[in-house]
């Protein structure tokens, strides 16, 4: 086990990822977001973006970047705004989220900088990501491509299909990243459809498999670091908790989508921060 008086080795990605729950909870008023989800991704993308991925806002179209995209598109608070923190837009521009005049909607978007691809219905995003990288290997390039989904997301068959496609192309260029937050909607995974066991359905379908705690920058060090197999694509499954960061809502089915007070954002301000948990018993909050 860590120890929990040793130096944080990785301070700036904490901070980091501490400014992108914040933006998460500002996004889910005036119409609120999928926040349960969000939160429970905000440290892989972190993670991904900060440690990872070969790619920058002055090389969105450059044919040798990595690619990522957000298969479980409902979380694209946790995208926008860990894109924002790292200057791929204006932060100023995460308060526009669900304005008609702009483009931070409850799914991802082609015209916010950073946004490879559509998404939002579940399950197709892996099938892209396999194209994308069986072209990458038909060229000879030497880039990756890195899709996020969601385990709820996983009953969907096309992600077996294409994890299938992957195998047979031996797309040792692909990583996909499962936040396995064990809910799905506003019930628990293994309860809906069971995926358990998960990891050995994975390596069924010829993927090289890797767990870790996904709230854990040394775990996600040591995951992201191995090499890839060579001719197997990578599944890693990143276990987290759905709302993590906020101990009031953490692992609850009924924090699935959620539209607070301003009231209430503020309250949840100070949670994340280390102050008092916000009291969620109010008659005005929205959930869906």
């Amino acid at each position: 086990m860590p120890d929990p008086t040793a130096p944080d080795p990785h301070p700036d990605l904490h901070a980091l990822a501490l400014r992108v729950r914040e933006h998460i909870v500002r996004m889910a008023t005036g119409g609120g977001c999928f926040i349960g989800a969000s939160l429970s991704c905000a440290d892989l993308l972190v993670w991904l973006y900060a440690r990872v991925l070969d790619v920058a806002p002055d090389r969105v179209a450059d044919p040798n970047r990595d690619w990522f995209l957000l298969s479980k598109g409902h979380d694209v608070p946790a995208l926008y705004a860990t894109l924002a923190e790292l200057g791929w837009f204006p932060k100023e521009r995460l308060a526009n989220h669900l304005s008609i005049d702009d483009s931070i909607y409850w799914h991802p978007n082609r015209a916010v900088p950073g946004i490879e691809f559509h998404s939002g219905s579940l399950g197709h995003l892996l099938s892209v990501g396999v194209g994308v990288a069986l072209d990458l290997k038909m060229r000879g390039a030497g880039n990756s491509v890195y899709v996020l989904v969601g385990d709820g997301e996983c009953d969907e068959g096309s992600v077996w299909e294409a994890l299938l496609v992957a195998s047979a192309h031996r797309l040792d260029n692909l990583v996909v990243v499962v936040d396995r937050n064990g809910f799905q909607a506003n019930a628990r995974t293994e309860e809906v459809l069971p995926l358990e066991p998960f990891t050995d359905k994975l390596a069924a379908f010829g993927c090289a498999v890797r767990t870790c705690d996904g709230h854990d920058f040394a775990d996600l060090e040591r995951t992201f670091a191995a090499p890839a197999t060579p001719g197997k694509p990578t599944a890693v499954v990143a276990h987290t908790v759905r709302g993590k960061g906020l101990p009031s809502i953490e692992a609850r089915a009924d924090r699935w989508f959620v539209d607070f007070t301003p009231d209430e954002v503020q309250a949840l301000l100070a949670e994340l921060r280390g102050g008092a948990a916000a009291s969620l018993a109010s008659p005005a909050l929205h959930v869906r």
